[in-house]
């Protein structure tokens, strides 16, 4: 099959579509919607004028601000806008590639449909362009049909990467007119919730977290790649320039990852730990905080006379220590931290115990100090206590809503949606069928992942299994799960039975199997709202603005779902036909700023595009000396009371950060069934063995570089080329082997290996490279498409997914990918 045979030019699509003479006078399935956008997009194209726009970076999930420069209708450079707070002017090395995602020559250059009933890797789907009235009605009368038999729950819409109200925020609203507990499924089982949910097991928020790095005087990171791949990445290069300063380094750093990469070669400390022990780790360095009473009393408490109780081995009486904003401290010392010490630890992490003693020492004495991680170290069985026990180290050291510390992200300020879908609600909406049917992932269902967000990893084998039934129609945004999902294989035979629509501008895997091709803009082509990912704090909203107008006769996924809503019979269709269009939507969302500008001036919609941004210093928290205040207007002054604390910082049962989690505890029964673990100690961070599944004897890590580009880096030739630059690469992602593990398999530096678990295997090229532990493999989770384009397609690597165990954290619902055990051996 040649996907790229699919690849329509505008004429050729509108010469076989028929649409040609009408596409003047209202633009495709969206009435009026692309008419204002291209007249405001090719409003300045006059020979040799340049004209910038504002927009946000699409490589990753940092959003900076970009000026993007177009001249005589063509996109030709793009710089970091100088007065955006997150790009500050700059950008990383993926930034410039925008107009590589613009202008690639494998995109989709219209809506299609499947002609070829066989679905498979080896199948040319066989796809024809059609109008978009065609393909908008053709998903509007499945769905309705679905809804006249009761069964609209068969109906799912999955997503990766949302961006805001106007894209991912119209999907919930969309599941509840409609009426699917299955709109929408999100990726984040698939990203980060294994740090969302730890820490919401102790604070109660359940969301990233900001982070105030310029303040803060030491840095312990697990697994979190910062320099690497970690949000927000360019501004991460920018911060690290000034905390690490030119001759004396302002912050200390202690890295702990698996590998040297760039953020371990930069710190001041590297502890390359044996994977899924950072919960070992960081339980070591509570035992060494409490013992030599480093703690924040200001935060924690103190115990009652003064006098430090906390010794090795000896319990506590918990009426001896008076806690200040923290629950249970006392009671996680005597149930699970007084026996771990550095020793205990180092024999489970393969640390030294002295670089232990002194990491704890140093996270004790630095304040303010920040301890944070990512995938690294909640990507395995035993996640939610890994995050949980180094959440718990912020708190022994008094850094939430520190200065210096981190928090929790605050939104913008948006106006209300132009109608409230409340008075849209239809008796199906209300009390129909799917009501009492389960989601497809069993998200929130005792029988499946009861405290998880989402869980999508589980729709392809649930539906292919029928377990809790099949569903019949799936929608995709942002996401291709036949190659993001482990085990894909599952997913391809899952979509053979399903009728799939696609809206990815690009042909990848996923794309593949689908019966029908609505594919959205690429980013540049855009007008869509962007809040901030948690960054610092404070409130933060970006706004996309076309370059140019669409190239192709592509439409924006928030409009395709806007006219997918107005051809649903009954009051779901009237509140699109109201909603009008996502400009419309973020016309109402800018009027919010009229009563709230933002420290630039943004108060409407018509500044918000000329800024891209609008944002609101300084963050209004502050723990100062054992109080929380909020700002004033001039100082951090106004005293919070304890039920104030409780609704905006910590959203506990007792309004405290809980070393004794009581949301665990309630749910202690159903955990215990689960998981096995034991219904006394669950509640408390503490240490368990990870699962290794795979049947192999080495570990297999697949990290994100720095040129992932969101997915897009495989189909970019300047991505691959600077793929890996310690190993090199162009032809292929070299799979990262240390030589002494290599030499004792013979397997020589630079030879095609096999790489293989209980699930199949899959071939590559390694290299030698004494940064890597002797127990894992190592290599970038980029290549083995079979499709995406003509630079991804068939280079190795093979796909790592094909290889990876699907096993989950059965708390946070996190998929474990770091945690597969394979078998290599010299092809």
């Amino acid at each position: 099959m040649d996907i790229l045979s699919t690849g329509l030019s505008r004429r050729r699509f509108l010469q076989a579509s028929g649409t040609a003479g009408a596409l003047g006078a209202v633009g495709l399935g969206g009435g009026a919607l692309t008419t204002l956008r291209e007249a405001e997009a090719q409003a300045a194209t006059t020979p040799g004028e340049t004209r910038i726009t504002k927009n946000i970076c699409h490589q990753c999930p940092a959003r900076c601000g970009i000026d993007v420069y177009t001249t005589n209708g063509r996109v030709h450079a793009i710089y970091g806008t100088a007065d955006h707070p997150i790009s500050n002017g700059k950008l990383c090395p993926k930034g410039p590639l925008g107009t590589y995602i613009l202008y690639d020559p494998d995109r989709f250059k219209g809506p299609m449909k499947r002609t070829n009933p066989n679905k498979g890797r080896n199948e040319d789907p066989g796809f024809v362009p059609i109008s978009w009235e065609e393909a908008l009605d053709t998903v509007a009368e499945r769905l309705n049909t679905l809804r006249d038999q009761g069964e609209s729950h068969r109906f799912a819409l999955c997503y990766g990467r949302g961006w805001g109200a106007s894209c991912a925020g119209l999907q919930g609203t969309f599941g509840s007119l409609y009426g699917s507990p299955n709109v929408a499924i999100g990726h984040s089982s698939m990203c980060s919730d294994g740090s969302i949910i730890s820490k919401k097991a102790l604070d109660g928020v359940g969301g990233y977290n900001a982070y105030d790095y310029a303040n803060a005087n030491m840095l312990l990171m697990f697994g979190v790649g910062f320099l690497e791949a970690f949000r927000p990445y360019n501004n991460n290069m920018q911060v690290w320039g000034y905390i690490r300063g030119v001759k004396v380094p302002k912050t200390r750093i202690t890295a702990v990852d698996i590998h040297i990469n760039t953020t371990l070669a930069g710190s001041d400390r590297a502890l390359m730990i044996k994977p899924g022990t950072d919960g070992a780790l960081a339980l070591a360095i509570a035992h060494v905080i409490l013992t030599e009473g480093l703690w924040e009393r200001s935060f924690v408490g103190d115990f009652t006379d003064g006098v430090n109780r906390f010794k090795t081995g000896e319990r506590v009486s918990p009426s001896l220590f008076e806690e200040k904003w923290v629950k249970g401290l006392v009671d996680w010392w005597n149930t699970e931290l007084k026996d771990r010490t550095p020793a205990w630890a180092a024999e489970i992490t393969d640390l030294y115990e002295r670089d232990i003693l002194a990491t704890a020492r140093e996270f004790g004495t630095t304040r303010p100090s920040i301890a944070l991680f990512e995938r690294g170290a909640h990507a395995h069985s035993n996640g939610v206590l890994n995050g949980m026990a180094i959440h718990a180290l912020n708190a022994l050291v008094g850094s939430l809503y520190a200065k210096g510390g981190l928090m929790s992200q605050m939104g913008p300020s948006y106006g209300p949606m132009p109608v409230d879908a409340k008075d849209f609600m239809d008796d199906y909406a209300l009390n129909g069928p799917w009501k009492t049917q389960p989601r497809i992932d069993l998200k929130g269902h005792k029988d499946g992942y009861l405290l998880a967000n989402n869980m999508l990893q589980e729709l392809g084998p649930n539906s292919l299994a029928g377990n809790p039934y099949k569903l019949d129609t799936v929608m995709f945004y942002q996401t291709n799960p036949i190659w993001t999902a482990p085990n894909g294989q599952v997913w391809e035979e899952a979509l053979k039975e399903v009728f799939v629509i696609d809206t990815s501008p690009f042909p990848g895997e996923t794309a593949m199997f689908a019966d029908l091709i609505l594919p959205d803009h690429t980013y540049l082509e855009r007008l869509q709202d962007a809040p901030t990912y948690p960054f610092q704090g404070w409130p933060m909203t970006q706004l996309r603005v076309p370059a140019i107008a669409p190239l192709y006769d592509t439409q924006y996924f928030g409009d395709t779902l806007i006219e997918i809503g107005k051809r649903i019979k009954g009051p779901m269709g009237d509140y699109y036909k109201a909603l009008d269009n996502t400009e419309n939507v973020i016309r109402h969302l800018a009027k919010g700023f009229a009563t709230d500008p933002g420290d630039n001036g943004v108060n409407d919609f018509e500044s918000w595009k000329e800024k891209g941004v609008w944002y609101k210093k300084p963050y209004i928290y502050r723990f100062v000396d054992g109080e929380f205040y909020t700002w004033d207007g001039q100082d951090y002054a106004i005293l919070m009371t304890e039920e104030e604390v409780k609704e905006s910082l910590f959203k506990t049962d007792s309004g405290k950060f809980e070393l004794r989690s009581g949301w665990l505890e309630s749910n202690a029964d159903w955990i215990a069934r689960k998981t096995g673990r034991d219904p006394r100690t669950l509640m408390f961070p503490h240490w368990e063995e990870p699962v290794h599944p795979g049947g192999g004897d080495l570990y297999m890590v697949t990290p994100k570089v720095a040129m992932h580009a969101e997915g897009r880096g495989a189909n970019i030739p300047i991505a691959i080329a600077t793929l890996q630059p310690v190993l090199g690469g162009r032809k292929t992602a070299y799979i990262e082997i240390n030589p002494q593990t290599a030499r004792a398999r013979g397997i020589a530096n630079g030879s095609r290996v096999r790489l293989s678990s209980d699930l199949g295997s899959i071939e590559g090229y390694c290299k030698y490279y004494e940064g890597c532990r002797p127990d894992t493999i190592v290599f970038p989770m980029e290549h083995g498409h079979w499709a995406m384009g003509r630079w991804a397609k068939d280079r190795l690597p093979g796909h790592c997914g094909e290889i990876t165990v699907n096993q989950s954290d059965r708390i946070t619902g996190q998929c474990s990918y770091y945690t597969t055990k394979v078998s290599i051996e010299a092809v």
